[in-house]
């Protein structure tokens, strides 16, 4: 036991320089096509109370920026590897766990300059399917997995819990900005799908990592063991986690200037303690139920 703690205690200290050279070296070998807009990360500006709705367009300029049109620039963009800002998106995953509220001031300057609140740019979505690639691919190895079962497990991954739960969740988050927590009912200030699509990818980011990066060199030495320590540590994994997963949710919301009440979105919180609480009691290992439901998909 002492050398697992050991082992662990190593594995802490040398976790953050780990990370943070990943993110450097994924910007470095990823090419990058506009250095000079690159240079300018993270902008923030004054934002002119007359324009933080989503405002009303000309017809000419509405054209340009109907639902569609942005759906297919930025399907289009997905296409060309060399018109993606990975550099941009490299630094929005290291902020994300660093000072969010810059990457949600980021958001804020695209709806002043593109008059749009959603991504443009697929850079951060491509990066974050390699992570959840890699990270899938380390989860099966930890757990035994041979090669086709490894597969399995990956298409389970990225087509069921990250793109369908999260076309899910933005949908309802969506749904649930518009109907209930607009300022004023006004076609002209409404949530943009792809807006809530993005939230949830910049929640899941830190969720992914934590989960399915950090927590590996854990489970079998310390989470996966018969002593109270090990659902103790595993859980507290899970209760990280997912709170941050809501309150980056919350940032995204309240970074909207014509929506009011987010603050509820901060609610699950005591659900998630009081989860968290009765876990330690019962003995309830939510990792070792998380090994056991992929090792069921995938037989």
């Amino acid at each position: 036991m002492a050398n697992s703690c050991h082992t662990c205690c190593i594995y802490l200290e040398i976790l953050p320089d780990f990370l943070e050279a990943g993110f450097f070296f994924l910007a470095s070998i990823i090419p990058t096509n506009n250095l000079t807009r690159n240079s300018k990360m993270l902008p923030t500006t004054s934002i002119n109370p007359r324009d933080q709705g989503n405002g009303s367009l000309n017809t000419r300029a509405s054209a340009r920026h109907t639902a569609g049109a942005k759906r297919y620039k930025y399907l289009r963009r997905l296409l060309h590897f060399r018109h993606m800002d990975f550099e941009f998106a490299v630094w929005q995953m290291l902020y994300l766990f660093t000072s969010p509220q810059k990457v949600y001031r980021n958001f804020q300057y695209r709806k002043q300059t593109k008059d749009q609140w959603a991504r443009d740019d697929p850079a951060f979505l491509v990066l974050l399917s390699i992570w959840l690639c890699v990270s899938t691919i380390g989860f099966g190895f930890v757990l035994g997995f041979g090669f086709v079962e490894m597969i399995k497990l990956l298409l389970w991954v990225v087509f069921i819990d990250c793109v369908g739960v999260g076309l899910l969740i933005a949908t309802l988050m969506w749904f649930i900005s518009n109907k209930f927590l607009l300022k004023q009912q006004n076609r002209d200030y409404d949530v943009e799908w792809g807006y809530a699509f993005d939230v949830h990818l910049n929640a899941f980011y830190p969720l992914l990592v934590i989960l399915h990066f950090i927590q590996l060199f854990f489970i079998h030495y310390v989470i996966l063991s018969a002593s109270s320590i090990g659902y103790f540590v595993g859980n507290t994994f899970w209760l990280i986690a997912i709170g941050y997963y809501i309150y980056v949710t919350f940032l995204g919301y309240s970074a909207l200037p014509f929506l009011k009440n987010t603050v509820i979105l901060l609610y699950p919180f005591a659900l998630l303690i009081l989860l968290y609480v009765v876990s330690l009691a019962i003995g309830w290992n939510f990792t070792k139920a998380l090994c056991v439901f992929y090792t069921y998909r995938v037989k």
